[in-house]
């Protein structure tokens, strides 16, 4: 064994205590490590991209890091982290994900381990915790980009046994020219329909509600009936981006009844709604979707990179169609819920059930009820503190979790766009609170994203009194 090698399996207990308390250096400077991090600090150290030789161990190899690098790390994992939709790590799903590393367990059906089962138990809390059917069936997988993709897949390989191909052997081109609707698909969606051979193309913008990020279904209804033959995948939003609009899925679901098209619902952070009674009722019908997506990463507060793929129970089989992976020392494929190796694109899966399963026993339906209602409350009194100051306006109303916001009138002009970019600018240097800019409605805005676990009353205000004196200073 190498001798570095050796030295650190002997010092193994020293080496965690030393990351461990590096960890909590980090965690206990949230409160006040700048949000956003300085940019000179985000340059990598000399040598950096030089590969030592002989190596120096991992004591010195984490103090460097740390020494080079601790304040060019943003504070993305705190209480006034409003950009995109970003959680944090609650303690239980914490020292879960460090388990998953010191474990390390590839999570595919391998009989040599409870990890798969594990997987499925925890899948079963969360249809619990969400409402949804026990007869769905799930993966864990990245995050919502891969969740959509796999649904977007299957989607792709249920549209071909409609008419008879299948894509999986055959390729697209057997199937021909499909179409995809939606009124705010995400990002990732298009990505997927890229990266699926669909293309973005595909992609038919439909019209919306009043007033609204939802999609309008007599729109809807009136593009299926232009082309009824036509092999069609409804992408519907829980929880769309800027407003966290939720599309009316018992009006898509009596539509698909007559129609016969794939429906999508993409709840990557929304769907942790349903988790309060407060707020179940906006996802009424998603458990009829034929798959969902759901982000741990986000509301349910789990750390980096965790999400569920949900799929319908009769359209199992074709997810084996789609990602089955057989070799001479690997499981034929089955039929099964917890056979991973053919139910997404990977091969080699870590344990990213672990964290959420940990989660759920630590603080139950209550405590993420809690999370979830807490945030909401602080998302309305950043609102009304936003349209109580002058200069700042509401570009939407805040329907749940997110406030999405501009400067003065918020005109659709170059001037007022550069206009919010110094502003984020300033915010950002600033370091009390990160938002990120978006558009809506033609209009440059500002989106701020509450989800994570630790945010209180008290960071609204500081948020607050940073965003004045930035607006001051435009």
């Amino acid at each position: 064994m190498h001798p570095l090698l050796q030295h650190d399996l002997e010092h193994l207990d020293e080496i965690l205590e030393q990351a461990c308390d590096t960890a909590l250096t980090y965690l206990r400077s949230l409160p006040e490590r700048p949000v956003s991090a300085p940019a000179e600090s985000q340059r990598i150290a000399p040598g950096d991209d030089k590969l030592s030789e002989q190596g120096v161990g991992a004591q010195r190899a984490l103090a460097q890091f740390w020494h080079d690098h601790a304040e060019g790390l943003s504070a993305s994992a705190g209480p006034r982290y409003f950009a995109f939709v970003t959680g944090g790590g609650t303690p239980a799903a914490l020292a879960a994900d460090w388990l998953v590393s010191a474990i390390d367990q590839n999570t595919q059906l391998s009989f040599d381990s409870v990890a798969s089962a594990l997987e499925v138990a925890t899948l079963s809390q969360l249809k619990q915790l969400l409402g949804l059917p026990e007869s769905l069936c799930g993966s864990f997988v990245s995050g919502a980009t891969m969740a959509n993709f796999v649904s977007m897949a299957i989607a792709r390989q249920w549209l071909g046994l409609q008419r008879g191909v299948d894509v999986a052997q055959q390729g697209l081109h057997a199937l021909g020219p499909l179409r995809v609707i939606s009124a705010a698909a995400h990002s990732s969606s298009v990505k997927a329909l890229s990266m699926l051979g669909i293309g973005r193309d595909a992609l038919v913008n439909v019209a919306t509600l009043p007033e609204s990020e939802a999609i309008d279904p007599a729109a809807l209804e009136q593009l299926l009936i232009q082309d009824p033959g036509l092999p069609t995948l409804v992408l519907a939003s829980a929880g769309t981006v800027n407003t966290v609009a939720f599309d009316d899925l018992p009006a898509l679901l009596a539509l698909r009844e007559r129609f016969g098209f794939w429906l999508h619902v993409d709840a990557a952070f929304g769907g942790v709604a349903a988790a309060s009674p407060r707020y179940a009722a906006l996802l009424e019908g998603w458990q009829q979707a034929d798959s969902v997506t759901i982000d741990a990463h986000k509301w349910l507060n789990v750390p980096y990179d965790s999400a569920v793929q949900f799929t319908a129970q009769q359209h199992l089989a074709l997810q084996v169609q789609v990602f089955q992976n057989h070799s001479a020392y690997l499981a034929l494929p089955s039929v099964r819920p917890d056979n991973y190796l053919h139910l997404t694109p990977e091969n080699s899966r870590r344990f990213r059930a672990l964290p959420v399963w940990m989660a759920l026993k630590a603080y139950g339906r209550a405590g993420i009820a809690e999370i979830v209602e807490r945030n909401v409350q602080l998302a309305a009194i950043l609102a009304q503190g936003l349209e109580a100051t002058p200069g700042f306006t509401l570009l939407a109303p805040v329907l749940l979790n997110v406030v999405c916001f501009a400067l003065d009138s918020a005109s659709a002009s170059a001037e007022e766009t550069a206009k919010r970019d110094r502003f984020l600018k300033l915010l950002d240097a600033a370091g009390v609170v990160r938002c990120t800019p978006t558009t809506l409605a033609g209009k440059p805005g500002i989106r701020a994203a509450l989800v994570n676990w630790m945010t209180e009353e008290q960071d609204i205000k500081r948020a607050l009194q940073s965003m004045v004196q930035c607006l001051k200073s435009v």
